[in-house]
């Protein structure tokens, strides 16, 4: 990290110093040695040769002083660099920590924070920072920020067969296929014709990589997938269709707002019992979309008389477009339809022959130039958790990361588990549900409330969902959802609303307007420290906070938000009146009970 302040005052370090007069002595002895070998010594005096020579005596060189300044300033942005490192873990509890440790330390040394120019510079470049990281972690992690999706592969596929170019396949293909299909035993039928034999081509060559990658991501989902087909009495070979359509990919989204490993719309999911709503998605969760992707398969194939070829088609454009489809063409063979360009889709007509050819080369992907290593199954352990719980704190009881629970928990679309549940499952890593459960047993019940980062707004007269939204600054939408209502639905006064979003942050770190009450602490360095003897004692029940002056800040509005007295805050800062300064920092002995 740049640290200019330290390279300005500390000068040339040690080292560089030794390293500059090892080059100096090295070109001096260079030229001794040159000019030695013409000069001719003098003869050795007899007297002088008889005394004893007395060895010179050459004092060590003086370990170099080390500058306290230098050396605090360091330890403290250790620990910052430790706060970061934990922020992107997830960990904002142990972030907290680490920032507070980087600011104490300043503030505790014989130098306190201002005093030393160089302490003083750094200080206020660390609270700088330390603040916008608080801003960001309130104002993108307040549990309620919605996990990202992926592109889906299907989307690139079928996009990509629109501008291939078809070419009778080479001899050794339809040969090496022909050999392979008597050799593997499928359970649905794959015809050797030309359309299945392109997109084997075009899969061992410009999308090799492609397909591999999804291989080896699929190979830890594959023995479960197999064994809800085969309980179902599903086609093992359909367990490769998300080689196609998501790469195995669990937060896949394609542009048709389709989801998940298996893809499934909105409406499908919901008919297949895949539960929607702002909290779950489960058409991200591998295992509960592959029950319902082998329910959906077992109910596309009654329709159609146990026709596999026609139930993928089904699978991709809709069983009523099929059904119509083998009406117009008056077949119920799909290669028959399939060769009447205007009766189906092109990308319909495209993904059936791209399926069977995934399946072709999932099944012996050696012989095809296929090779990768095979993941383990996932392996977790399961906790109950009685209330809605922040993700962040989970990781941190288990020593993990967020990113590593929610691969675990892909059907969360937040950092917060439900609202709704009463005991919600969630998946841990191995050997870590002991000290998760340890560590919910510890806190009681109405601790809980304040595990999930829930901000709650009460009703009042008159209110609908639309001035609550507007004056909240959030979306009437997301409002009604995180509280499982209509966007319609009226609201009672005295209604508790969990509030989705802390806009009020954003909009504080990103504007001159001032800071709301309920946000005013989320721009601060809100460090805890020792009581300070002053004209006025803060008292050991108060944390010491650094504020920046806003656009329209007063002592009366600041007193009033850290709920102190205008005496205090011109004690504290020596303000001889009541002027302050846009951008002036104020030191504030804050009270802890809030």
């Amino acid at each position: 990290m740049h640290r200019p302040s330290i390279r300005r005052y500390a000068g040339i370090s040690s080292f560089a110093f030794l390293f500059v007069a090892s080059l100096f002595s090295t070109a001096c002895g260079s030229a001794i040695r040159a000019s030695a070998v013409a000069v001719v010594p003098p003869t050795p005096d007899p007297v002088q040769s008889a005394a004893v020579i007395e060895p010179e005596i050459v004092a060590a060189p003086a370990p170099p002083v080390e500058d306290p300044v230098v050396t605090l300033i360091a330890t403290s942005d250790a620990h910052f660099k430790v706060g970061q490192r934990e922020l992107q873990l997830g960990h904002v509890e142990g972030a907290k920590q680490e920032f507070d440790k980087a600011v104490i330390l300043l503030l505790e040394s014989p130098y306190g924070g201002r005093v030393e120019p160089r302490i003083r510079e750094y200080f206020d470049r660390l609270i700088d920072r330390i603040s916008t990281y608080e801003v960001k972690a309130l104002a993108e992690g307040d549990g309620f920020t919605e996990k990202k999706s992926e592109p889906a592969s299907i989307d690139e596929l079928l996009a990509l067969s629109a501008t291939f170019i078809e070419k009778p396949p080479a001899p050794e293909t339809t040969a090496g296929v022909a050999v392979g299909l008597r050799t593997v035993e499928h359970d649905i039928d794959i015809p050797l014709n030309p359309r299945v034999l392109a997109f084997i081509e075009l899969f061992q060559g410009r999308l090799h990589n492609f397909l591999q990658e999804g291989m080896q991501r699929g190979s830890k989902y594959l023995p479960m997938i197999q064994d809800v087909f085969r309980a179902e009495g599903i086609p093992l070979d359909l367990a490769y269709v998300p080689l196609v359509e998501s790469a195995f990919k669990p937060n896949a989204l394609s542009k048709a707002k389709a989801k998940g490993v298996w893809q499934f719309m909105r409406g499908t999911g919901l008919e297949n019992g895949l539960r929607q709503d702002w909290y779950i998605d489960e058409r991200s969760d591998p295992e509960k979309a592959t029950v319902a992707a082998a329910k959906y398969l077992g109910t596309l194939a009654d329709l159609f008389d146990g026709n596999w070829h026609l139930a993928l088609a089904s699978y991709n454009g809709g069983p009523g477009r099929v059904q119509k489809a083998l009406k117009s063409a008056k077949s119920g063979d799909f290669w028959v339809v399939a060769s009447k360009k205007k009766v189906l889709p092109r990308e319909t007509r495209d993904y059936v022959p791209m399926i069977l050819a995934a399946i072709v080369i999932a099944r012996s992907p050696e012989e095809y130039g296929f090779t990768f290593q095979i993941d383990p199954p996932l392996e977790y352990e399961t906790v109950t958790l009685p209330k809605p719980v922040d993700l962040r704190h989970v990781a941190e009881w288990a020593d993990t990361t967020i990113d590593e629970l929610q691969s675990l928990n892909p059907e969360l679309r937040r950092w917060t588990t439900p609202l709704k549940d009463t005991a919600y499952e969630l998946k841990v890593p191995m050997g870590a549900a002991k000290v998760v459960n340890v560590r919910l047993d510890e806190m009681a019940a109405s601790d809980l409330t304040s595990l999930a980062s829930l901000k709650w707004y009460t009703v009042k007269r008159s209110e609908t969902l639309a001035t609550i939204a507007k004056n909240l600054h959030v979306s009437r939408a997301d409002l009604a959802e995180a509280n499982f209502l209509k966007i319609t639905s009226k609201v009672a006064a005295g209604q508790q609303l969990v509030v989705p979003h802390e806009a009020t942050v954003l909009m504080a770190a990103q504007s001159d307007r001032p800071i709301p009450v309920a946000n005013a602490r989320a721009i601060v360095a809100d460090v805890a420290v020792p009581a300070v003897a002053s004209g006025t004692s803060p008292g050991s029940d108060r944390i010491k906070i650094v504020y920046q002056v806003k656009k329209g800040d007063t002592l009366s509005s600041i007193a009033r938000v850290f709920r102190t007295s205008i005496e205090s805050l011109q004690t504290w800062n020596r303000i001889p009146g009541s002027q302050i300064r846009t951008g002036e920092r104020l030191t504030i002995y804050a009270s802890q009970a809030r």
